[in-house]
């Protein structure tokens, strides 16, 4: 199996900096994981029906790291890391087009 490679958009960077020194640690960990396994028994792909993307969220805690795969750029870009509740993915559009341009 061929590794993937791992993209943080700008975003999500500050969003990973933010958060507290246990929590950030183990974000980094499942994120470089994510190589190897884009799709872990810890994500869940969104029902998006508009959207021709694969996009995922992987719980940790009450966290929540929205990613996209690309299995044909063997690619995952990492959209948002957001503490659940209160994050309800009403900006998952916004994220979905600042990747795209």
């Amino acid at each position: 199996m061929s590794r993937y490679t791992i993209y943080v958009t700008p975003r999500a960077r500050d969003e990973i900096k933010a958060l507290p020194g246990h929590v950030r640690q183990r974000v980094k960990r499942a994120v470089g994981e994510l190589a190897d396994d884009p799709r872990p028994p810890s994500s869940k792909r969104l029902n998006l029906p508009d959207i021709q993307l694969e996009v995922y969220r992987m719980r940790l805690d009450r966290w929540r790291v929205l990613y996209v795969v690309a299995d044909t750029e063997e690619t995952v870009d990492v959209l948002a890391v957001r503490k659940r509740p209160p994050y309800d993915y009403g900006d998952l559009s916004q994220l979905l087009e600042d990747l795209q341009t």
